[in-house]
């Protein structure tokens, strides 16, 4: 196995509640999957946790060197909970077929937020060869 790309991002919590605030329900569908929606809205600050996946997904992006768009679009990239509590990164359509093409095993997400940021970062690993 080796490294294939690292990526960190931080974001400010009160720019999401902002933005969640503003445009709503389409904001959050635009952006984050059901089963996301679900678990952040549950949350005492749903907006953190919202924030933390938005983070995610951005360091993911980054770690695959994509960005967000075609190859890694935002409902690609979904953050779910190992039953440890875990954070992990499942892939769908086009970022799913972006792994397989890149030959890459495994991409490992860390997430963390405090008052006012969430961060994540994330580290895609490839099968050697």
């Amino acid at each position: 196995m080796m490294i294939y790309g690292i990526g960190i991002d931080v974001v400010e919590v009160e720019r999401i509640e902002t933005a969640i605030a503003r445009q709503g329900e389409s904001f959050v569908r635009r952006l984050f999957t059901v089963a996301e929606r679900e678990y952040c809205e549950k949350q005492r600050r749903p907006g953190m946790h919202f924030a933390a996946r938005f983070a995610a997904k951005e360091a993911v992006s980054k770690a695959l060197g994509t960005g967000i768009g075609g190859n890694a679009g935002w409902l690609e990239l979904e953050v779910v909970r190992e039953e440890s509590g875990a954070p992990k990164m499942v892939f769908h359509g086009a970022a799913a077929n972006f792994l397989i093409s890149e030959g890459i095993a495994e991409v490992r997400v860390s997430l963390s937020h405090a008052r006012d940021y969430a961060a994540a970062n994330a580290v895609a690993v490839r099968v050697a060869g």
